[in-house]
C-alpha cells in the first residue's frame, strides 16, 4: 500500500535560486514538485518557509564499530548523521579489526547495512593496521563495495607504498584518499607550530607534515592517472598546490572540515583538548586560504570529519586527549550561520559542497536535486529559528567539540532516507 507525504510551502534550491514549492513523497520517491499542489495525502507537513534540501552527504565520517563503540556505534553515528540532515555517509576505515581484508570489509558492511539508518559508504584500508608498507587486496575490496581507499588517520608514509596503492586504486577506477602526515615531522606535536603554541607551551605540529607529503602525492598521483582525493585540507600552502596541480591537469579534488573554515589557533585560549584535533586548527592565515580555496573551487566540498571520543579522552590536557572533534549534527548549521548568512557564500554553494561535489566526485547513488523522480533523501531545516547547540540534545555518544554553547541557525526539522523518516525534531511539524 502506497504511501504519501506532502510538504506544503517549502523552499527549495532550484538552478541556484530559492523558490517556493509543494512537494510530494509517494513512497521512498519524489513524484511532484509545483508551486501548489491540490491533493490527498496520508500526512502533510506545514512547513512555510522551512528549507528542504536533498540529503547532505560526508564523504568523511567515523562511526567507530567495530572496535571502539564505547566512542560510537554504527546505530548512534547514523542516528546522528540523520539529526544533521545527512543521509548520505562515507565511514572511515580507523576499526578494530581494520577493513583491509575481505572478511574484515564484509563484517564492517553487514552492519552497516544492519544498523545504520543513514545509507553508509564504505572505504576500504590501503594496507593491514592502517600502518603496513604492503597495500592490500584493494581489487577484491573494490568489488565488495569499497567506494575508495584510505589510511585515514595515518599518513602513508613510504612513497613506494603509496605508489602501489595510487596504481591498484587507479585500475579498479577507485579514489585513493588520503591523510597526508608526514610523521617525521609531527615530533610528538598536539597543536599546530606557531606563536600560540609557544605561549601555551605546548609541543606544535610542523605545517610541512601536511603540505610535504601532500606534494609527493600529488606528483606520484599525475603519474598514476589516479583520482586522489586529500582528506581535511588545513594549510595556506596545501591550498596552492592543489590550485597548482589542478591547473596542470592532476587528477585531484579536496575537503575541508568546518571547524578548519571557522576555527584557528588564536581560538585556543587555554589548555583545552575540545580544541585538540588532526590537522591541527592552523594559523589565521591557512584559515583564510581554505576559505578562499573554497570559494573558487580549489576546494571541492565540505566534510565533516566527525571523530567522536568519550567524555574521559577529552577532558585531559593536549598532552595526552585524543585528536578529534564530532561534528555531524553540527556542520550544516554552522556553516549557514557563519557562511551563508552574512553573505560570504550562497546558500546554493553550501548545498553543492555539502551534497552535488561528493555525490559526483566519488560517483554516489545519490539524489542532487528536490525533482520528480529523485530518491526521497531529504532534510528539512529552519532557517529562521535561532537555538543553543546543547550536548544534551545530541544523538551522537561523542560531545567533544569546542561549538557547544553557540548560537546557529538551520536545526534539522525532518530527514528522510527512502521515504522513511530517519530523524524528526520534537514538537508539531
Amino acid at each position: 500500500m502506497m504511501t504519501t507525504l506532502l510538504f506544503k510551502q517549502v523552499q527549495i534550491v532550484e538552478a541556484d535560486q530559492v523558490v517556493t514549492r509543494d512537494v510530494l513523497v509517494t513512497d521512498d520517491t519524489i513524484t511532484a514538485v509545483a508551486p501548489q499542489l491540490d491533493v490527498t495525502a496520508d500526512r502533510v507537513i506545514q512547513a512555510t518557509g522551512q528549507l528542504l534540501t536533498p540529503g547532505l552527504v560526508d564523504i568523511h565520517g567515523h562511526f567507530r564499530e567495530p572496535g571502539f563503540e564505547y566512542k560510537e556505534t554504527i546505530a548512534t553515528g547514523s542516528r546522528a548523521a540523520a539529526r544533521g540532515g545527512f543521509t548520505t555517509v562515507a565511514a572511515m576505515p580507523n576499526l578494530n579489526p581494520v577493513p583491509a581484508t575481505l572478511s574484515a570489509f564484509e563484517t564492517v558492511q553487514a552492519r552497516n547495512q544492519a544498523s545504520g539508518v543513514v545509507h553508509i559508504a564504505q572505504y576500504g584500508a590501503i594496507s593491514e593496521g592502517l600502518t603496513a608498507d604492503e597495500i592490500g587486496d584493494l581489487p577484491a575490496l573494490a568489488a565488495a563495495g569499497a567506494i575508495a581507499f584510505t589510511n585515514d588517520g595515518k599518513g602513508v608514509q613510504t612513497a613506494a607504498t603509496m605508489l602501489d596503492a595510487m596504481t591498484a586504486a587507479a585500475k579498479v577506477n577507485r579514489p585513493l584518499v588520503a591523510h597526508v602526515e608526514d610523521e617525521s615531522l609531527v615530533k610528538g606535536g598536539v597543536m599546530n607550530l606557531g606563536a600560540r603554541s609557544a605561549e601555551l607551551g605546548l609541543p606544535g605540529i610542523n605545517p610541512l607534515a601536511e603540505s610535504a607529503q601532500l606534494a609527493r602525492d600529488l606528483m606520484l598521483a599525475q603519474a598514476t592517472g589516479v583520482h586522489y582525493h586529500v582528506a581535511h585540507l588545513s594549510t595556506k600552502e596545501s591550498v596552492a598546490l592543489v590550485r597548482l596541480a589542478k591547473q596542470n591537469g592532476i587528477h585531484v579534488t579536496a575537503e575541508v572540515s568546518p571547524h578548519h573554515l571557522l576555527l584557528d589557533e588564536t581560538d585556543i585560549t587555554g589548555d583545552d583538548a575540545l580544541f585538540k584535533m588532526n590537522p591541527p586548527l592552523r594559523a589565521p592565515a591557512d584559515r583564510v586560504a581554505v576559505i578562499a580555496g573554497l570559494l573558487d573551487g580549489t576546494i571541492d566540498m565540505v566534510a565533516t570529519d566527525h571523530a567522536p571520543h568519550s567524555v574521559a579522552e577529552k577532558e585531559r590536557s593536549f598532552i595526552g586527549a585524543a585528536f578529534g572533534i564530532t561534528g555531524i549534527e553540527t556542520s550544516f548549521q554552522l556553516l549557514y550561520t557563519h557562511l551563508v548568512k552574512p553573505g560570504i557564500a550562497t546558500l546554493a554553494q553550501l548545498l553543492t559542497w555539502m551534497n552535488a561535489a561528493p555525490i559526483d566526485a566519488f560517483r554516489l547513488d545519490a539524489p542532487k536535486r528536490v525533482a520528480v523522480g529523485e530518491r526521497a533523501d531529504l532534510a528539512l531545516f529552519d532557517l529562521e529559528t535561532p537555538y543553543q547547540i546543547n550536548a544534551q540534545d545530541f544523538l551522537s555518544k561523542g560531545v567533544n567539540t569546542p561549538f557547544i554553547g553557540e548560537v546557529v541557525y538551520g536545526q534539522t526539522q525532518l530527514t528522510l532516507v527512502a521515504g522513511k523518516i530517519a530523524y524528526q525534531a520534537e514538537g508539531e511539524l
